[in-house]
């Protein structure tokens, strides 16, 4: 019979939840730490790019429950993690291509009266 072993496990850092920042970590690097591990894209923004940054709180999501084909379904799960939010994204984008235009007012044509 095998006994649980007594040895503790190292402990690994705590990872933030998916999506998360970190934010203890965050406040504790210094500058020079932000510069050296920023992405490469960040290097070239002015000073001043974030001076009048909002921020923008998403919507909250609906949870439903939505029948689609499993070839579809499996193509999405490929994709990687966050494949409900790329799924999200296309009827999103779907809806903006096929969402009819506010109707304009209604403006009556005036024609001048011939004389």
């Amino acid at each position: 019979m095998n006994e649980p072993s007594t040895k503790k496990r190292p402990s690994e850092p705590k990872r933030p939840t998916r999506g998360r920042a970190d934010l203890e970590r965050l406040r504790r690097m210094t500058e020079a730490d932000i510069r050296r591990t920023a992405p490469p894209e960040l290097a070239d923004l002015p000073a001043d790019f974030w001076d009048d940054g909002e921020l923008v709180v998403p919507a909250p999501k609906q949870a439903i429950s939505l029948r689609v084909d499993r070839e579809v379904l499996d193509w999405f799960k490929q994709t990687g993690p966050r494949y409900q939010t790329r799924m999200n994204g296309v009827l999103r984008s779907y809806m903006a291509r096929t969402r009819k235009p506010a109707a304009a007012p209604d403006r009556k044509r005036h024609r001048r009266k011939s004389a």
